[in-house]
């Protein structure tokens, strides 16, 4: 325990913190993707899902124990480099220019905040259903139509997984270098790879309140 702590004191142990702990969440998100995909099979085939899961309260409460604590400990590694980086360099650069930086690399600080926010939405929103219109407990399907068939509500959907996109692919993109397995001959590919599995994930997402939208899923 006394070595782990002492690594974790160190810049790089709390960036393995941050990649490793990005790397369980966006696996988690995947999953939670995939499963909420199946409102495209009907109201029995999402509901059904949902009821599964219900049914095995001790995995699902475990399992909500270990991303809670995912998610904490990668907000708590992120918080403290960005404090660290800031004592190294209390005065600003007169003229900053960023090299090989794109936007999904500039916005991190502000828009894993954003994400956070949001997370506490949708929990609110479709989990809780304190703040759904109408919530039905029990009726999964009945309660993401119901939400996304307004377009204040699936806007905010649609935008918050464009920015929870672009947070991924800086974080992939970043695991792979964090982990050592970054190599400037490989760098293009490491980009596409990332580009691809943020995409995957946005693109599914984002696939919901769309099709709620266009009256595909009533």
């Amino acid at each position: 325990m006394q070595a782990a702590l002492s690594f974790y004191g160190t810049a790089v142990g709390k960036k393995m913190v941050v990649a490793v702990t990005g790397l369980f969440l966006f696996l988690f998100l995947l999953i939670h993707m995939l499963g909420n995909l199946q409102l495209f099979a009907g109201p029995e085939a999402l509901n059904h899902y949902a009821a599964f899961l219900h049914s095995k309260p001790v995995l699902v409460w475990g399992f909500r124990v270990l991303v809670a604590g995912a998610f904490a400990l990668h907000i708590l590694a992120t918080l403290q480099l960005f404090l660290q980086n800031l004592g190294a360099r209390p005065v600003p650069y007169r003229v900053k220019r960023t090299v090989e930086i794109d936007y999904s690399s500039r916005t991190m600080i502000w828009s894993g905040p954003l994400v956070l926010l949001f997370l506490l939405y949708h929990l609110l929103h479709l989990t809780v259903g304190s703040v759904h219109p109408d919530f039905s407990a029990g009726d999964v399907y009945r309660n993401v139509v119901t939400a996304f068939s307004l377009w204040p509500v699936a806007a905010v959907y649609i935008g918050a997984n464009l920015l929870l996109g672009f947070h991924l692919k800086h974080g992939l993109w970043s695991w792979f270098q964090t982990l050592g397995l970054a190599h400037p001959r490989y760098n293009r590919w490491r980009n596409c790879f990332a580009w691809l599995l943020a995409l995957l994930l946005a693109t599914g997402n984002i696939a919901m309140p769309v099709a709620v939208l266009a009256g595909w899923v009533d």
